[in-house]
């Protein structure tokens, strides 16, 4: 009942917090659970690999784990501890907001990131999905001032508006399955059996629906213009789950749809998605170079890292799917990392002005060094896992021919590259104003936010020179899972 008990602790955690009613045990027990749900998430990574068919089974056909959804199952579980852990000081610091009903809001919305991989039945998938909106609007608001009350509604409007679409594409897909008179249940796998009985029109035509759909909550160009606003917005540790792993968890679903159509022998949707994957990466990476937040500026780069996880998927093939699978790990561990780093600077020096924090290696040792290792990290620079991802996107697309696809991505991730390092570089060597001793003091750093950046830089350090081979494995499994 591993992953029953997973599902089960955040909820136990939000109902603790509902009854205590007192902050600092809401602040204990959110993070006695997020252990726990990330000590259970390795034993059923484990259980995954080591089954004879890799898929943990709880409720056959309704609750089960493969290795993709393993995958994103710890990437959640284990941003889920930083996070938690970022909060105890970070909430004792801004002394803002309810840390009851902060607590309680955050703990559902964790239980609806890791029941996503879990689920098999799609139409139940798009229910978790929609409730990650519910649950995380009211800690995009937490801080109840103007700019975070107009970020939350954007938020809410605008992925509620693709929740619509999105389930017009389900129903479709359902549609598409009852058509071809599929004998299978009604689940991910069972759909990957039937796809090549079902109708191409409806299989496309429920995948671009679906694809605007989920694209929106995912941060896909054109549909991405709350994301920026809700993530600049939302208090630090709910930025690195919202940007961390909540963008990947919808992703997540996307990838199994479009599993589902790569087994149809008359469908392809590879050309959709590589189009989709390089209008984002390339737009954001332009409003990378002007953008003046530096919540913003890590807002940005997801939406160009979401591109180009989805430009990986489309170019196809095992080479580019393994280098995706990568890129999705390496993004939620990098991400939140850099997102614990701007928090740490808006906590120090009370701004997200990137034309205000200057000489921060000098004012703030501790917080200049994680925010320069954060930006290295997420540009994609040596040898960070990110630099290896990319890499060997670029070379798999080569390997099939796709030379414009490839050669518009090099240069949208140089682009993004030069402007992230251009921001961090002038923040954290650029002369400072500042010229008396007196004005070069900032703020002391709670102790928990010093722990978690250390605890979060460790898998971003490490997964660029070496990959355990539990994970190496989870992986390549993952990656053949993606093939339909």
């Amino acid at each position: 009942m591993i992953l029953t008990a997973i599902i089960v602790i955040p909820l136990a955690a939000a109902a603790l917090c509902a009854i205590i009613r007192r902050s600092p045990a809401g602040a204990i027990i959110t993070l006695v659970g997020a252990l726990a749900a990330l000590a259970l998430s390795a034993w059923a990574d484990h259980c995954v690999i080591t089954s004879p068919h890799h898929v943990l089974i709880e409720i056959s056909h309704w609750i089960e784990l493969d290795s993709l959804g393993a995958i994103i199952l710890s990437l959640v579980a284990f941003v889920n501890v930083t996070a938690a852990i970022f909060s105890l000081g970070y909430m004792d610091f801004k002394q803002s907001g309810s840390g009851l009903r902060y607590y309680l809001n955050y703990n559902l919305f964790v239980f609806s990131m890791l029941i996503v991989p879990m689920l098999q039945e799609p139409n139940i998938v798009w229910i978790a999905v929609e409730l990650t909106t519910l649950f995380s609007v009211l800690l995009v608001g937490f801080e109840n001032s103007h700019e975070a009350l107009e970020a939350a509604w954007k938020y809410i409007v605008l992925t509620l508006m693709g929740a619509a679409i999105a389930l017009l594409g389900f129903l479709l897909l359902f549609w598409a399955a009852r058509q071809a008179g599929a004998v299978q249940p009604y689940t991910w796998s069972g759909l990957v059996a039937a796809a090549p009985k079902m109708s191409p029109v409806l299989l496309k035509a429920a995948f671009i629906f679906i694809l605007v759909g989920l694209g929106a909550k995912v941060g896909l160009v054109p549909m991405h213009t709350w994301l920026p606003d809700a993530h600049s917005q939302a208090p630090t540790p709910v930025c690195a789950l919202l940007s961390g792993v909540e963008t990947t968890a919808v992703l997540y679903a996307i990838l199994r749809v479009l599993t589902i159509l790569q087994a149809s022998p008359v469908t392809h949707a590879g050309s959709w998605v590589l189009v989709f994957g390089l209008i984002s990466a390339g737009t954001a990476a332009f409003l990378l170079l002007n953008v003046r937040d530096t919540k913003r500026l890590f807002a940005f780069s997801t939406v160009e890292h979401m591109g180009i996880i989805l430009t990986a998927v489309g170019l196809g093939g095992m080479s580019a799917h393994l280098a995706a699978i990568l890129q999705i790990v390496g993004h939620a561990v990098t991400k939140s990392f850099c997102f614990y780093s701007a928090g740490t600077v808006l906590l120090l020096l009370g701004t997200r002005d990137i034309a205000s924090i200057r000489g921060l290696i000098r004012r703030a040792p501790i917080a200049g060094t994680a925010l320069l290792l954060g930006g290295f990290a997420i540009a994609g620079a040596p040898p960070f896992t990110l630099f290896l991802s990319e890499f060997s996107i670029l070379k798999a697309g080569l390997g099939r021919g796709e030379y414009l696809a490839v050669g518009l991505l090099a240069i949208f991730i140089s682009i993004a590259f030069f402007a992230i390092l251009n921001h961090v570089s002038r923040m954290v060597f650029g002369a400072s104003e500042a010229t008396k001793p007196s004005e070069m003091k900032c703020r002391s750093l709670p102790t928990s936010c010093k722990i978690t950046l250390v605890i979060a830089a460790v898998p971003v350090i490490v997964l660029g020179i070496f990959i355990s081979n539990p994970l190496h494995k989870l992986i390549v499994l993952a990656a053949i899972s993606m093939r339909g």
